[in-house]
């Protein structure tokens, strides 16, 4: 048995690029209202600088290169299943906003080094705030706006690829 994929990698791309733009958009109008205080860039980026604006710089740059790499993955699911459609798209967004809330924000502040844990409080080098369970730390908002924000990433990209 043979497992063969026709990836449309171009198609990824662009549309990645497009879909993590408008996710990214989301977020920092959600931020800039006052929804929520989480920022994706800020928290990538100062994990590689300490330095406040190059950290948003960097973790912008890394952003957009972590949504196309997960337009990939879409792509790659897509191409399984044989279709792709704006609500498999949106599902698939569910999926990954649940993580990213449930999963990687809790195991964050033992992955960066310039983030607190929930167990130690700030020290002169961990001095984030940690997201803890879904992030909400970062406000009560914080949850609702991240998965409409992977939802719309998804549908973008079911729509479009």
């Amino acid at each position: 048995m043979t497992f063969a994929l026709t990836l449309n990698v171009g198609s990824a791309l662009l549309w990645g690029l497009f879909a993590t733009g408008v996710l990214t958009l989301l977020m920092a109008t959600g931020q800039g209202l006052g929804w929520s205080r989480m920022s994706f860039p800020f928290m990538i980026g100062s994990m590689v600088t300490s330095h406040r604006g190059r950290a948003m710089a960097l973790g912008f740059t890394l952003h957009l290169g972590l949504g196309i790499a997960f337009a990939i993955l879409y792509a790659l699911v897509f191409e399984s299943w044989k279709w792709a459609t704006w609500w498999l798209g949106g599902l698939l967004g569910v999926f990954h906003g649940l993580f990213v809330l449930i999963v990687f924000m809790p195991m964050l502040p033992d992955l960066h080094p310039r983030m607190a844990s929930k167990h130690h409080g700030p020290t002169p080098t961990r001095q984030l705030e940690p997201p803890g369970f879904m992030a909400l730390n970062y406000g009560g908002r914080t949850p609702a706006l991240t998965l409409i924000a992977h939802v719309a990433y998804g549908i973008l990209l079911g729509t479009f690829y």
